[in-house]
């Protein structure tokens, strides 16, 4: 505990520590299911199979939003959660082009299997810490929520009506090397060195 005060003094001494704590955190609950033997998932295929027991039906790219993950990571993990008998898909009732993510019974089952590990795990911790700490972390609570509900770095595109990606703009005028003109473009002279 002196160690990891020390190192908060600071905002990056603050979010070296708060990535130790929770990647541990996390760890330490991943091994409590692998002891409950549960099927082993990822933290994004749990998530996603969780939102889908929230949320669902959900579109690919409205779960890959709702989680802020990137889209290929997102097919991954449906792809393994399909392939277990976790998730179904079907056609989108109001855009054939898509199709509608649902938890199968045995998705259900297994997030609430886990909720239920996980929860009293957690209890079973809290009640070995004093009043004081658990009020401290009573507190943090909202601010670790905050935090787990930033964007990241990159900015996931809103999905437009039916759960479809809005469409990229497209580029005005035709692609040409660089260095090349505005002639070439058009077909009235070659590109073998830059225009000048």
């Amino acid at each position: 505990m002196k160690v990891i005060t020390s190192q908060i003094r600071s905002d990056i001494g603050l979010a070296v520590a708060l990535r130790i704590v929770v990647s541990r955190l996390a760890r330490r609950i991943r091994a409590e299911r692998a002891a409950e033997g549960l099927p082993e998932l990822s933290d994004t295929q749990f998530a996603a199979l969780a939102a889908l027991v929230r949320h669902a039906p959900m579109t690919p790219g409205g779960l890959a939003a709702h989680e802020k993950v990137q889209p290929p990571s997102m097919t991954r993990a449906i792809s393994v959660l399909e392939e277990r008998g976790l998730v179904t898909r079907a056609p989108h009732p109001a855009d054939r082009r898509q199709v509608a993510l649902t938890a199968t019974p045995a998705g259900q089952r297994l997030v609430e299997q886990v909720r239920r590990l996980r929860e009293a795990w957690l209890a079973t911790r809290l009640r070995e810490l004093s009043a004081q700490e658990r009020a401290v972390l009573r507190a943090a609570a909202p601010v670790l929520e905050k935090l787990s509900l930033s964007l990241p770095a990159w900015q996931p595109r809103r999905p437009r009506a039916g759960g479809r990606p809005p469409a990229r703009p497209r580029r005005r005028g035709r692609w040409r090397p660089a260095g090349c003109s505005a002639r070439w473009a058009a077909g009235t002279t070659g590109c073998s060195r830059p225009a000048r």
